[in-house]
């Protein structure tokens, strides 16, 4: 979703809190439980989950490797539960032409450095770049080059967009502040 004004445009960018990661984070979930529970019912002796036995499964080794892929499981779901609802990567890119300045803000993982805030000025933008990289997964990122400092990207890793889509985006954002485009092939 943008925003745009004669002076000020603004580009949501969305972070980890997609419908994909909260099935897969289901997915995980549950098939580690019933992992778990399995190898857990391989050490017991008895089933704790009805219709799934375990009288052929031994606990000494195949028990135990359920036991930890269960345990793996659980916290590779957690993981994936604490960044979709955290929405790791999701934030804003700010552009006020009026005060001439840019304003790129992401929420990162917890801790001392969550809030990712960069605030440049308009004039030290060089130029808006677009880098693809075509393959079995495609990789397109669209980025801002600023004098004296690293490209700085402005949408998320695996956005999906078409080659034509992020041309479009590129040539939308580099009129706003009058810059020119670079990357294409």
């Amino acid at each position: 979703m943008n925003c745009r004004s004669k002076w000020i445009q603004v580009d949501f960018i969305k972070g980890s809190r997609t419908f994909a990661n909260s099935c897969w984070a289901c997915i995980l979930v549950c098939g580690a439980t019933g992992f778990l529970l399995v190898g857990l019912s391989s050490c017991v002796g008895e089933d704790l989950i009805p219709g799934l036995s375990s009288e052929h499964i031994v606990f000494i080794p195949q028990g135990v490797v359920m036991c930890f892929y269960g345990i793996a499981g659980l916290f590779l779901g957690l993981y994936l539960w604490c960044t979709a609802f955290r929405d790791v990567g999701g934030g804003y890119n700010f552009f006020d032409k009026r005060e001439g300045f840019s304003s790129i803000f992401r929420w990162g993982f917890p801790g001392k450095n969550r809030r990712i805030h960069i605030r440049l000025v308009l004039e030290d933008v060089e130029a808006v770049g677009l880098e693809s990289m075509e393959g079995f997964y495609p990789r397109r990122i669209l980025y801002l080059k600023v004098k004296g400092r690293r490209n700085i990207p402005l949408t998320r890793m695996g956005e999906g967009l078409t080659p034509g889509d992020m041309e479009g985006k590129a040539a939308e954002l580099a009129r706003f502040p009058r810059v020119s485009i670079e990357g294409f092939q």
